[in-house]
């Protein structure tokens, strides 16, 4: 086995797309015929890309795009991460002064965080702020979010949008508890708290 010396760069392969071009193909129902014919390319060409034996020119894959009626992008699935899933049981909870609060997105991201928030009616989060613009979308109960001298009511599916940065309070009203999504922006270079 070679090893790379320093200064040395990574050999790079080519993207694998052969198998998704594959995929739509028979999602399609068409024949490598059918698409070698839309697509201006050989019929043997197409199944040595399909069988990742050749790798295609932007070109070519521009014409398999037309001919096949996918994004360009989508050929390229294959190199992309699986999904992250967070699990209801293992996201860890917290004590909020009128109830408690979740990360849904219990390992993070640098620009994004998406809270779930219960709170027991008649109590409320407690005054607090922090950097970015933040989006609350009602689940469960109704809510007085107040902020400054704006003062909202929303119910079930109702949304709103502010400037985080501003000391805002969110506190159940009615009888039953209330819940919503909070998702939170952060500004480039700004902290998360």
């Amino acid at each position: 086995m070679r090893m790379k010396t320093s200064g040395e760069e990574p050999a790079r392969r080519p993207p694998a797309v052969g198998r998704q071009i594959r995929r739509w193909r028979a999602e399609r129902g068409l024949t490598l015929a059918k698409v070698a014919e839309a697509s201006g390319l050989n019929v043997g060409y197409l199944s040595q890309i399909e069988n990742d034996k050749a790798s295609p020119s932007l070109s070519c894959l521009s014409a398999l795009s037309s001919a096949l009626d996918v994004p360009i992008a989508w050929f390229l699935a294959d190199e992309t991460r699986p999904p992250e899933v967070t699990r209801l049981a293992d996201r860890r909870w917290r004590e909020t002064p009128g109830g408690r609060a979740s990360r849904v997105d219990a390992r993070g991201s640098s620009d994004i965080s998406i809270i779930e928030v219960n709170v027991e009616p008649g109590r409320g989060t407690g005054v607090h702020s922090h950097t970015g613009d933040e989006h609350h979308l009602v689940t469960a109960g109704r809510f007085r979010l107040t902020q400054g001298d704006h003062v909202t009511e929303l119910g079930p599916g109702d949304y709103l949008r502010w400037d985080g940065l501003v000391p805002h309070d969110a506190e159940a009203i009615g009888d039953t508890p209330g819940s919503m999504l909070i998702i939170r922006l952060t500004r480039h270079g700004e902290p998360h708290d």
